[in-house]
């Protein structure tokens, strides 16, 4: 990795030659101005005001313009001999515990690369002690042109500074919390807790960039001469107006959504009168005998269409009156005159 800053941290009377690297790294997409009517790039020219010329970078140099307009020229050389012992120099002054420091102060994020071998030995002795302290080391430094302020701590085997902002420059938060007088009851808060746990914790080596995926998606998809693909259509729902609603059916989703990606669900035990039990082997001739009076009603008409068709088949051969009146008198033994006159 290429060191943007080169100097020492002065650790008391130690002195610990180190690189400043950057820690982190941009994978956002950047776009170009264009003439929407040619595609033609548009670009932004250097020009001077007093010459009305374009001018090239190394005509370009750093300036602070007075109350009254006037231009002071301040070069690299004038920077480089500021009057301040952290001009090339990380100064510790200070060590804290780590909840000492406001997240809101954080800013950029460096690596501190040992420069040289002579800078082995201090530089592993800093970081065993900020390990073993608990601690992380307040410093001032110099860069772009400005003091700053920086926490050192220890990551893996190397020490990492995070650059801090000056507590001058965090605002208060006046004028953002709501001034609405609001009750909040205890289910609720149950109800957020139980949305918390059901949440549970996340890898962040888990998540990405779903936007600058799908931003290269339409990209490949322009430039390969297809339609780029298009957003899914927004879920339908209007405002949420009932809070308790809107937490259970948080926490209800947040379940089938761990549910469904193979995460422990929590089982409770059924409601009574949810499903019926199953009924046990030596009660099936039960359920059985109770089906067989149903058979038995379905079967009857069967016999009377078929004794009616046995009764027209007899008034053809003269045997009507006989039929019906055997018919008449034992209605449960149709089938007995019609076994005799076959």
């Amino acid at each position: 990795m290429r060191s943007i800053w080169n100097g020492a941290i002065s650790f008391g009377l130690v002195s610990i030659p180190i690189k400043l690297v950057n820690a982190t790294e941009s994978h956002a997409i950047s776009f170009r101005q264009i003439h929407t009517e040619d595609n033609g790039r548009i670009r932004y020219r250097k020009v001077c005001e007093l010459e009305e010329r374009e001018v090239t970078q190394a005509e370009i140099g750093k300036a602070y313009e007075d109350a009254d307009g006037t231009m002071i020229p301040i070069t690299d050389d004038d920077l480089s001999h500021l009057p301040i012992p952290t001009a090339r120099t990380i100064e510790i002054v200070a060590f804290v515990p780590a909840d000492r420091i406001d997240p809101l102060q954080m800013d950029a994020a460096y690596y501190l690369a040992a420069s040289g071998a002579p800078a082995a030995k201090p530089y592993t002795l800093l970081r065993e002690a900020l390990k073993r302290s608990n601690k992380v080391a307040i410093a001032k430094y110099a860069l772009r042109g400005r003091e700053r302020l920086g926490m050192l701590r220890v990551v893996g085997d190397a020490i990492a500074m995070h650059g801090l902002l000056w507590p001058d420059e965090v605002r208060a938060p006046q004028g953002v919390a709501p001034d609405t007088p609001v009750t909040i009851r205890d289910k609720e808060l149950d109800l957020a807790d139980a949305l918390m746990d059901t949440l549970g914790e996340v890898d962040l080596e888990d998540l990405h960039d779903e936007y600058r995926e799908a931003l290269e998606e339409v990209i490949a998809a322009k430039a390969s001469g297809e339609s780029p693909p298009q957003a899914p259509a927004p879920a339908a729902g209007g405002k949420v107006l009932d809070l308790m609603a809107a937490l259970e059916n948080s926490v209800r989703a947040a379940r089938e959504s761990r549910a469904a990606a193979g995460a422990e669900a929590e089982v409770r035990p059924l409601r009574q009168g949810r499903a019926a039990p199953k009924e046990p082997a030596g009660k099936k001739s039960t359920s059985t005998a109770a089906k067989k009076p149903a058979a038995a009603k379905k079967a009857a008409p069967a016999r009377k269409s078929t004794s009616k068709a046995a009764g027209e088949g007899a008034k053809k051969t003269g045997a009507a009156a006989a039929g019906r009146a055997t018919a008449k008198k034992t209605p449960a033994k149709k089938s007995t005159p019609r076994k005799r006159s076959a």
